[in-house]
This record gives structure tokens, sequence and C-alpha cells, in this order.
């Protein structure tokens, strides 16, 4: 009797099992479960089915839906109540294909840049949060701070004053040991100047300094390293997203804040990245609004509907909406992420869902 009849004593065999997962599609990817080889370690045992789901992010935010619309199949199909059903969830994050691959950094899956038209919009803020959110996510994640001369990521994440170490590799090369904390590993000029000390360099010496970072720090394995890019559209970010996109860049994330002289300029940007061939991910509208604390009574600051706008002028998804809020501004000073906080003004939640959002495009760019 071959492997799809089997039955297991309870009237469920493994042919219904796999034939109701055969149903269940891919929300964002297209194509359905078992086709996609997304089944994994499939049993099948005294009436009762367990099984792995196998995603391409571990911070796929339709893991809910995935769950449901496959206990609704293997009821109506199989017949298993979904008391009976034990369903578990894995991930891999498989590294871009193609001709890309031969200049990639080794050991990392995806490059992807955190860029603003112009500073002041909480770029480094979103880069923090996004990076920090994904490793609660389970995700292998690093951080590179690309805005050499406005460096914040060691005091935000609350690593000042630290420097990292250095080894040899068995080739006689030096290689830098990130520093780590919160879960992700961070390279930053921060760690390597004082804090007065200002960094006056044109833009080879810059580039030259990130190839340093990206190829002389130990990263691997990595499933997303994230860079908080220079703002604007100078000679500098110019310069490294040339650079980046030699090594193989997934793609670019925007920040901008909801007012058009933000918008503006975001277009711009945008704009320089299409020219250097960098694919566009999505905009994040950050300080979109603010709640009072005391009267629950919401602001619009900055104006709104200016990032909706912009992402459907541009043809890129808004990956969605961060408030104004006190304690993220607190959190960054004191150098704990927003995202590991509790308090409500801390959106901790909302900076997860723009992380799962983030990967989800990703993996439909890459795999669908």
């Amino acid at each position: 009797m071959g492997f799809f009849s089997r039955g297991n004593g309870d009237g469920v065999s493994e042919e219904l099992v796999w034939q109701a997962l055969a149903t269940v599609r891919e929300p964002e990817l297209g194509g359905d479960l078992v086709s996609r080889k997304m089944i994994k370690n499939l049993k099948v045992e005294g009436g009762r089915v367990r099984f792995t789901v196998e995603l391409t992010t571990p911070a796929c935010p339709l893991k809910d839906q995935i769950q449901a619309e496959c206990e609704a199949a293997l009821g109506k199909i199989a017949g298993v109540p979904r008391e009976h059903i034990e369903i578990e969830f894995g991930a891999t994050v498989r590294p871009r294909g193609g001709i890309l691959e031969k200049a990639a950094i080794p050991g990392v899956s995806h490059v992807i840049a955190v860029a603003a038209g112009k500073g002041g919009v909480g770029k480094s803020t979103v880069a923090v949060n996004i990076a920090v959110a994904l490793a609660q996510e389970g995700a292998q994640v690093g951080l590179l701070d690309a805005d050499v001369y406005g460096p914040s990521v060691p005091q935000m994440m609350g690593v000042k004053g630290q420097q990292p170490a250095a080894i040899a590799t068995p080739d006689g090369q030096p290689r830098m040991i990130p520093i780590e904390a919160h879960g992700i590993k961070m390279m930053s000029i921060g760690f390597l100047i004082g804090d007065s000390q200002p960094v006056i360099w044109r833009g080879p010496m810059v580039s030259q300094l990130l190839r340093q970072f990206l190829y002389n720090v130990d990263w691997a394995p990595l499933d997303y390293l994230i860079i908080d890019m220079p703002p604007g559209t100078g000679d500098i970010a110019l310069t490294l997203a040339q650079s980046l996109q030699n090594v193989g860049l997934t793609g670019v994330v925007t920040v901008t804040t909801p007012q058009q002289v933000a918008t503006l300029d975001v277009l711009k940007s945008m704009e320089m990245f299409k020219k250097v061939n960098v694919p566009l991910l999505g905009i994040i509208e950050n300080m979109a609004y603010f709640v009072a604390p005391d009267t629950g009574k919401r602001y619009d600051i900055f104006g709104s509907g200016g990032a909706a706008q912009l992402a459907e002028q541009v043809g890129v998804p808004l990956l969605g909406q961060i408030p104004l809020g006190i304690r993220v501004r607190e959190d960054g000073d004191a150098g704990q992420p927003a995202v590991i906080d509790a308090a409500p003004d801390a959106y901790a939640e909302t900076f997860r869902e723009v992380a799962r959002r983030l990967a989800a495009r990703v993996s439909v760019m890459e795999y669908a």
C-alpha cells in the first residue's frame, strides 16, 4: 500500500490530508501549500494530524490566516476536527538568486536599506525598531549604521561607548566582530569615534568605509541586514546606493512624515534609487498622528494622507503608519528600542506589524 493511501485506523488517511492541504493557497505568494513544498513532517496518527508549515520568513503577517484555512480544509475534506490538528510554523529565508549572488555579502540572505528624502523624519528610529521587531519574530538580523555623519544607532540601542573586537581570518585578513544587543548584530562608525569627533569625509571615503563594514564584519548568518542610510539625495547617499546595488541590495524602504514638504523630498529619493536600479519595497509614514494621552483625542500634527498619496503615485505599498509617541522618543534617548516597551504610546505592536509587512513584501518580490 502506498504512502498516500495509508490509513490510521480512524478513517483519516494521509492521502485525504494531502488533498485537503493542496486546496490551501499561500495568500501572498500564490499557489497551494503542497505544490510550493511548504508542508513538512506530516504525521497522521490515531486520528490526529501534525505538520509544519515552512514559511519564507519568520515574520510572516498571515500565520493566523494560513492556520485557520488549513484547519478548515482538513475539517471539510478529511473530516479532522480542529482539536485533533497540530500545526507548527518554521521559516527558511532563502538568499537572493541570480547574478547578484556573486557579489552578495557572505552568509547574508537579504540587505534592506532604510532611507529618507530629508533628515528629521525618524528614519533611524524606524530602522532600529524594524530590526529589533524582525529579531523578535525569530529572524537573524543585523543593523548597519551607514549614516556616518549622524550615527545614532549606538545611542538608540543602548550600546554607546562599546567598541567592536577584531579577529584574524585563516588567511590572515582582519575581521570585526559586531556589537550585539536586543538580539541583533550592529556596526556603526559611532563605535569607532568619540561623541564630539566629526566625520569630515567625501563620498569615496564613505563608500570605502561602507564596503569594509559590509565585507570585513563577521555578520553571518543573517536573514536580514538592515542599513540605516544617510538622508537626502546628495553625493553620499547616491554613492552608497550605487555601492549597495553592486552587492545585491534586496531593496529600499523609504520613511516620510505626512506633510507635503517631506513627501516631495521622498519622491526625489525614490527616483534616485530607481535610477540606480534598486527595487522600491514600500513607504513607512512616521509621526503619522498624535494621540493625546490625557484625552485620547487624535491630532494630525503634520497633516494626513501624504504617504498614502505618494505610495499610490509611485506604485508601492504603504507598509504602515507609526504615530508620534512620547515613549518612542524617550526610549530612543534611553537606549531602549520602543518595540520592546509595553507602554501604549511606545506603539510596539505597530512597529512589529510594519516589520511583518516589510518581510512579506520581500518574500513576494523574491519568491512569487
